[in-house]
């Protein structure tokens, strides 16, 4: 059974930058093609960032050039690093694969950002 259990949330102002991290439970990880997905406030959950098993990722138009998603398989562990993050960026945040698998869903990190 694999777990995913995502970490580095908090409240910044817009402009700053934060890292959240995904540590997965399970053998199997490195084979996965992880994802980060987000879910605003009344907003059905969205894509944000896919990964490879060979580090191949891809992003969403609106965070191009501001999120970078990294895997590290000798700790199970996917990064996404947020840069100058803006207000609507406000969401949870979970890594899952692709396709997102219904029993590895997380509680996820909240991230806000609002001055």
């Amino acid at each position: 059974q694999v777990q995913f259990v995502e970490s580095g949330g908090d409240l910044v102002q817009p402009g700053r930058s934060l890292r959240l991290s995904c540590a997965a439970s399970g053998s199997i990880f490195k084979i996965y093609t992880m994802a980060w997905y987000r879910q605003a406030p009344g907003k059905q959950r969205e894509l944000v960032a896919t990964i490879t098993s060979g580090d191949n990722t891809h992003y969403t138009d609106s965070v191009k050039g501001r999120f970078t998603l990294s895997r590290d398989n000798a700790k199970n562990t996917v990064y996404l690093q947020m840069n100058s993050l803006k207000p609507e960026d406000t969401a949870v945040y979970y890594c899952n694969t692709l396709p997102a698998r219904v029993n590895y869903w997380g509680q996820g990190t909240q991230v806000t950002v609002s001055s």
